[in-house]
């Protein structure tokens, strides 16, 4: 059967590595007639927004895991699936998938090797190195919420509140989106390190340790940022409330103030006779007299300690 258009093959000597963006019928088509995938597999690779697994069978391994990465402002988390089959010399990648695969396509194209000192070029090799290259970009992800949590926890008493309140809101649904990620992943890589999952190579043992490691740490930061942008918003929101308080104690002191003068202003208002409301002085005496007054509720407002 003639190989697709939409195909591209990377031959590394006995090592095989199928890159095919766009899943088509006549794609797969070709896999099933070469590979003899089982079709659940070939249907997964033409589905979208499926859960991460591995599958394993006697002569290949099929693989769907989900890696992050920012959108074109940097502003929003979103997720790209990798579906890998994975056999004893080729690695097929299925899908529109992750730009760092796409890239290391094209640098392994390009260097005609993997970039592992010192392992050979077999696919357990070049599956760790696309995990390694994928890790990678996480890390740098994971490195600028970081900078982002440190921007808003260091600008939270100078910067508008509605500013503060967008980024805290986008990075808390960015790491959630993170968690729900990252979570029923890290179960399959434990699964490489203990062994559950065997490769086609010897001694891959520390490698699959090294994936994992890194995926767990991965893991903890996420965990600790979500904490720390808890521990953010609920220092906002006491600031927030605090500054409210003080607000509202300020319009009290002023109600209070003004309510002597409401008081004489709406007693000399009515249509009745009032003991000296025709002296020349009555004015002044009344104004004086509410002056006091309001010089007195300052004093007692500072001695009690509201203003």
């Amino acid at each position: 059967m003639q190989v697709p258009e939409n195909i591209n093959i990377l031959s590394l000597d006995h090592l095989h590595w199928i890159h095919i963006p766009d899943p088509t019928d006549e794609a797969m088509d070709f896999l099933q007639s070469k590979y003899d995938f089982h079709s659940l597999d070939i249907e997964d690779c033409q589905a979208k927004v499926q859960r991460p697994k591995i599958d394993i069978y006697e002569d290949y391994r099929f693989l769907i895991l989900h890696f992050p990465y920012f959108d074109k402002e940097l502003k929003f988390v979103k997720t790209k699936e990798v579906k890998i089959f994975w056999g004893p010399d080729y690695i097929i990648t299925i899908g529109k998938s992750h730009w760092v695969i796409r890239k290391l396509f094209q640098d392994t194209k390009t260097h005609a090797e993997i970039d592992v000192e010192e392992l050979d070029n077999t696919s357990d090799a070049l599956l760790y190195t696309i995990f390694d290259a994928l890790m990678e970009d996480s890390f740098r992800l994971l490195r600028m919420i970081e900078d982002n949590l440190e921007k808003i926890s260091l600008e939270m008493f100078k910067r508008k509140p509605e500013n503060i309140i967008e980024d805290i809101s986008v990075t808390r649904k960015n790491l959630i989106l993170l968690n729900t990620t990252f979570k029923p992943q890290l179960r399959l890589f434990q699964k490489f390190e203990s062994g559950l999952v065997k490769g086609f190579s010897e001694n891959m043992e520390n490698y699959w340790g090294d994936v994992l490691d890194a995926y767990q740490k991965m893991w903890d930061s996420i965990e600790d940022y979500q904490e720390l942008i808890q521990g953010l918003a609920q220092t906002f929101d006491s600031l927030q409330t605090n500054k409210t308080n003080e607000i509202i104690k300020i319009l009290t002191v002023f109600s209070a103030l003004w309510l002597p003068l409401t008081f004489f202003t709406g007693l000399y208002g009515m249509n009745v006779d009032l003991p000296f409301q025709n002296h020349k002085l009555v004015f002044l005496g009344i104004g004086g007299f509410l002056i006091i007054i309001i010089i007195l509720l300052l004093i007692y407002f500072k001695k009690r300690r509201w203003i």
